[in-house]
């Protein structure tokens, strides 16, 4: 659609997952749905640049980044949804918008969005960044 209507693409979607397990366990799902994403999109987790898992919870992104063996200079780098905020309804445009300007200024390619809900299910996605516009021009001039 970007294209269509003569807009920059910023990113490609390269795959995508859920996952689920008992609703007491809601913190560790995305633990589930992040390695299904990635697999879904042909790539293997050292491929990925840089994590961004929502966080309601501060345990939320620590779990993860254990249990997935994130490196934690690759997660979160500006901060979660604690410091950074996770408003009600936008929490997912939250994260993959704070994703792509990760990817931008840090030059990366591979992101992983990943976030859970209460009911004990995740979602994440794998983004490939593909804009080439210089940062001073990039996401900014979108706004």
């Amino acid at each position: 659609m970007a294209i269509k209507l003569g807009l920059p693409v910023i990113a490609k979607i390269r795959g995508y997952a859920d996952g689920a397990q008992a609703p007491e366990w809601f913190t560790t799902a995305p633990a589930i749905a992040i390695p299904k994403a990635i697999s879904n999109s042909g790539l293997e987790a050292n491929n990925i640049d840089y994590y961004e898992i929502n966080e309601a919870f501060s345990v939320v992104a620590i779990t993860n980044q254990k249990l997935l063996n994130i490196d934690p200079d690759k997660l979160n780098v500006h901060g979660g949804a604690v410091s950074l905020g996770h408003p009600l309804g936008c929490s997912g445009a939250r994260i993959l918008i704070t994703l792509l300007g990760v990817l931008r200024q840090r030059n990366g390619k591979f992101g992983v969005a990943g976030i859970c809900n209460g009911g004990g299910g995740a979602s994440a996605v794998v983004l490939e960044f593909v804009d080439k516009r210089p940062v001073a021009t990039g996401l900014r001039s979108l706004l």
